[in-house]
């Protein structure tokens, strides 16, 4: 049996300190993010629409803004655009007038059950209030297999968590930085493939395999695909420029700072201030938001998270290739040359 080389201690010692250092560094920061995005959701700002020149509408919006921050009025012109704003994740409901004198509270509980819920407490207790009677109606459910509106979160961790993962494995097993642009090409060709299959597999397990959304299999899987290369093209990129290094630091990017950021386990709007707005760029908050417009709004809330995650997969390429470029290339011009001896045939020819 083979033994382990005796490595002097001062060889290995402040390499496994420095590792020992990052991964302590990585944990104490999910801790901090996790717990401190999440252990204490309070709304603010949830927007709401209503229709301009709508009086008793307007009047109660304005009483409840009045005593709170939890709701934020977003106002629209008519009744259509308001309509349009819901279907299209600007706001999640929509408070108009009846003509029984009364009103009616349309919701999007797709977007989040957490937040309409919400809204529906505030506005609920202020038109009780006013002696109004409000009836709402949930335009935009959530499906009854998943009651609290999570598994659009959950999917994007695991396509995100796939992508980042088979960049990881294939930087190990075949160096982080290629060294070529034919070894890089082919790379990513890989990559893409697999991320393919796993936004198949992905879809097939939320949609036959769990029965949580059946009819979408085929938008699902091609939402799960982008998002996957999306987070692979990215880590892919940063670990070609820093190597081991850049593993931990797409770990802090997509998992520490991703996840609570995401706004999947709360709306953003539950969250603190620092991180309310990251949804909107990270790819875990962009493939949230993609699976949740693609499987229940109008394909036009699909516009930016479509678009964020094609800029961050071409942002991965184009970082890829120019690290294989100047390091990858760099790797190989200072690898020794080896002369192979010369075979017996080859001196008896002499």
């Amino acid at each position: 049996m083979d033994e382990e080389p005796d490595i002097p201690v001062r060889d290995w010692l402040p390499r496994a300190a420095a590792l020992l250092v990052g991964t302590l560094a990585l944990a104490a920061a999910f801790i901090a993010a996790y717990v401190g995005a999440l252990h204490q959701p309070t709304p603010r700002d949830l927007p709401v629409g209503v229709v301009v020149g709508d009086q008793h509408a307007e009047a109660v919006m304005a009483a409840v803004r009045g005593r709170t921050d939890t709701i934020e009025p977003v106002e629209y012109g008519d009744a259509e655009a308001a309509d349009d704003g819901l279907t299209a994740r600007e706001v999640y409901a929509v408070l108009t007038s009846t003509p029984e004198g009364g009103l009616r509270l349309a919701t999007a509980s797709a977007s989040a059950p957490a937040a309409t819920e919400v809204v529906e407490q505030v506005l609920g207790q202020t038109a009780r209030q006013a002696n109004l009677p409000l009836q709402v109606t949930d335009e935009v459910p959530v499906t009854s297999s998943d009651p609290r509106g999570l598994v659009p979160f959950y999917l994007a961790v695991g396509y995100v968590l796939g992508g980042y993962l088979a960049s990881t494995a294939l930087g190990l097993k075949t160096g982080t930085a290629p060294r070529s642009l034919a070894r890089a090409g082919l790379r990513i060709a890989a990559l893409a493939a697999y991320a393919v299959v796993l936004g198949v597999v992905g879809a097939l397990i939320v949609g036959p395999g769990l029965g949580v959304w059946d009819h979408d299999v085929p938008v699902v899987a091609a939402v799960g695909a982008l998002a996957v290369f999306a987070a692979a093209m990215v880590a892919a990129a940063v670990q070609g420029w820093l190597g081991l290094l850049g593993t931990g630091l797409v770990i802090l990017l997509l998992v520490v700072l991703g996840n609570p950021g995401s706004g999947g386990v709360y709306a953003p709007e539950f969250l603190p201030t620092w991180l309310r707005g990251m949804h909107l760029w990270n790819v875990p908050g962009l493939t949230t938001d993609l699976i949740k417009s693609a499987v229940y709004f109008d394909r036009r809330s699909m516009t930016w998270p479509v678009g964020g995650l094609v800029l961050w997969a071409a942002l991965g390429v184009v970082g890829l290739l120019t690290a294989t470029l100047v390091r990858g290339r760099r790797g190989t011009a200072r690898r020794p040359v080896t002369t192979a001896p010369a075979s017996t045939d080859a001196r008896s020819a002499e």
